[in-house]
């Protein structure tokens, strides 16, 4: 969706609206008249690149010829930008200003130049903003708005698990790709959370076997398995109740040689944390003032209000003692398959029924 911000149009100057763009809109908005201001903004690696670059090319076919770097760090010169902005009309090329905003806060000089920019826009010149992700309060600031409203805004982040097979999908159709929906889905498996992997396995697809339509057999034979994992995300997975990604995800940790007491240890933690939530619940808590005193920070405690529902209080104090038997497991106190034990645990917490949930050894916690 493109959103508008209308402001007053006075004299000859044409009013000024603010446009939101979303990376798939641009290839169509660059194909018309380019606006003075672009500020690109984001926390994904390949889209910002991407529609950084995008600009860029638009601009020079447009005839912005002369190009001009700035990197505004702490030590950067905000007077030279803006007599630059001032100045560069008067050699008659047309110019693309490429300001780099590394922190994403231009300070107070640097916001009062941004502003008047974004106020009046020197003739002949695109000024290319690029920064990483911006908070609310950066995106309600003064000097934001003006840029914004001289010109349009892209915000790139990483597609939600739900539709990163969308945006896969999408990828591979404009390089002539046609991929059935269980090609997809191995592909978004193998690459999860990394569109520069993604990027690049479609592009091998493409040079393997040209244009046309790929199945997943060629999608298993060709495409490397790029997910990266961290012991976190297997906590994660367990306190969201996804049983299906915990084996992959405790597969792809043992496949890079993490450490057994680091896995144990982001695992333990959360169902600690459970744990002893249930146990104030039964006290008589309630669910918020439990995973208060538990230490859980506001953000998270819907997510672990509905995994605590997930087990009884006993059901959790058993898997605690599953986790202390794991440590024990992994300082070879005791005989057992670590990573076996691990991924049987890390089901039943997310809510797989496996086995019965009784206690191997009486509540215990992990060191």
């Amino acid at each position: 969706m493109v959103s508008y911000a209308s402001t007053t149009a006075t004299g000859n100057h044409r009013e000024a609206i603010a446009v939101n763009l979303r990376p798939d809109q641009l290839e169509s908005h660059l194909a018309g008249t380019l606006r003075p201001v672009y500020i690109v903004s984001g926390d994904e690696p390949l889209q910002h690149a991407e529609v950084a670059d995008a600009i860029r090319a638009a601009a020079r076919r447009q005839g912005h010829s002369a190009r001009e770097v700035h990197e505004a760090g702490s030590d950067f010169d905000w007077g030279a930008l803006a007599e630059a902005g001032a100045n560069l009309s008067l050699f008659g090329d047309r110019v693309l200003v490429d300001l780099r905003l590394p922190t994403g806060k231009p300070g107070r000089e640097g916001a009062r130049v941004l502003k008047e920019w974004g106020g009046a826009p020197p003739p002949d010149t695109l000024l290319l903003v690029t920064a990483p992700k911006l908070d609310r309060q950066t995106q309600q600031s003064a000097w934001y708005k003006a840029l914004a409203a001289a010109g349009a805004a892209v915000t790139v982040a990483l597609p939600p698990r739900g539709r990163l097979g969308h945006w896969i999908e999408a990828r591979m159709r404009t390089r002539g790709l046609q991929a059935d929906a269980e090609a997809v889905s191995l592909l978004a498996e193998r690459v999860e959370g990394n569109l520069v992997a993604a990027a690049h396995e479609i592009d091998k697809l493409l040079l393997l076997q040209g244009p046309g339509a790929v199945d997943a057999a060629t999608v298993r034979s060709a495409v490397a398995d790029s997910s990266r994992y961290t012991p976190f995300d297997l906590a994660n997975a367990i306190v969201a109740g996804e049983a299906a990604r915990v084996g992959r995800i405790a597969a792809g940790l043992r496949g890079e040689g993490v450490a057994e007491p680091l896995a144990l240890w982001a695992v333990h933690r959360e169902i600690d944390l459970l744990a002893s939530a249930a146990a104030r619940c039964v006290a008589g808590e309630s669910v918020a003032g439990a995973l208060r005193a538990a230490g859980v920070w506001p953000s998270r405690q819907e997510a672990l209000g509905r995994a605590l529902h997930r087990h009884t209080a006993a059901d959790w104090a058993a898997l605690l003692a599953r986790c202390a038997r794991l440590d024990r497991v992994a300082k070879g106190a005791e005989r057992g398959s670590f990573w076996e034990e691990l991924v049987e645990l890390a089901l039943l917490a997310a809510g797989a029924r496996m086995t019965p949930l009784t206690p191997v050894d009486g509540p215990g916690r992990a060191a």
